[in-house]
């Protein structure tokens, strides 16, 4: 207690008002309730309820020095040309906002992979569960076929239950096929040429084209008609073979370099 009076007794110093500027005020009434809070009704555990005791007591010194400052003709306001050196240079806050920079880019990354590593976590749970349900499908049907072969069961629905799954994997297909339907190329084919017939077997012999001989010609099967490609002909054997052999042409080549 002595200490207390003693540095109360320093801090009292016969000195003017403008050079000490101190000012003890309770809390500026609250707008809401219309009553000051004193210190009794604050909550020191509250922090919102203590910040805004805080604020009102020091709303009350400006409302209280403001006028005096006002009456001693001093100014209160910063003139518009005033200026005011920063505390750290424009290299420090570069780096400073570098820093920041890289820690958001870090923090974007780590929350890009940690995405990834859930959809692969996913895709792979997935993956399991599919493999899981083929192997168990297989593994009842390998149980059905053997049930059967030894006679301990006399029923083939694996073999209906496999059937139904390959028929619906066709119709799944073909309606895929049929919903999407041709591209542009295919339709534009289509018009030009048409759809035609059906070409798939359509130079196939049959027991009625294979007894039929009316068309037949010996003479032209067997090179003795009389035009120009036969014997009897112009040409001969000679109109056959227009063209040199290989060496002819080499060395009418080697002439003419």
């Amino acid at each position: 207690q002595d200490g207390l009076k003693q540095c109360l007794a320093e801090f009292r110093q016969q000195l003017a008002w403008v050079e000490r500027l101190d000012v003890t005020l309770g809390p500026v009434a609250d707008p809401v309730s219309q009553s000051a809070s004193t210190s009794d009704g604050v909550d020191p555990e509250n922090d919102f309820q203590r910040e805004m005791s805080f604020y009102r007591q020091a709303q009350a010194a400006v409302l209280e020095a403001l006028p005096r400052l006002r009456k001693l003709q001093v100014p209160t306001r910063r003139p518009d040309d005033y200026f005011a050196e920063m505390a750290k240079s424009d290299q420090q806050m570069q780096k400073i906002r570098q820093k920041l920079k890289s820690k958001q880019e870090a923090m974007e990354r780590s929350e890009k992979a940690k995405q990834l590593r859930a959809m692969r976590k996913y895709g792979k749970k997935v993956q399991v569960e599919v493999l899981q349900r083929r192997q168990k499908e297989k593994k009842n049907m390998l149980n059905a076929v053997k049930k059967y072969q030894k006679g301990l069961s006399d029923k083939l629905d694996f073999l209906d239950e496999e059937q139904t799954s390959s028929q619906g994997n066709k119709k799944g297909n073909a309606s895929q096929r049929t919903k999407k339907g041709p591209n542009a190329k295919r339709r534009y084919k289509n018009q030009k040429f048409g759809f035609g017939g059906k070409k798939k077997g359509s130079k196939w012999n049959t027991k009625e084209s294979f007894n039929d001989v009316s068309s037949f010609q010996s003479k032209v099967a067997h090179n003795k008609g009389t035009g120009k490609g036969g014997r009897g002909g112009k040409g001969g054997k000679k109109a056959l073979n227009k063209r040199p052999g290989k060496r002819a042409r080499q060395k009418m080549k080697n002439r003419a370099r």
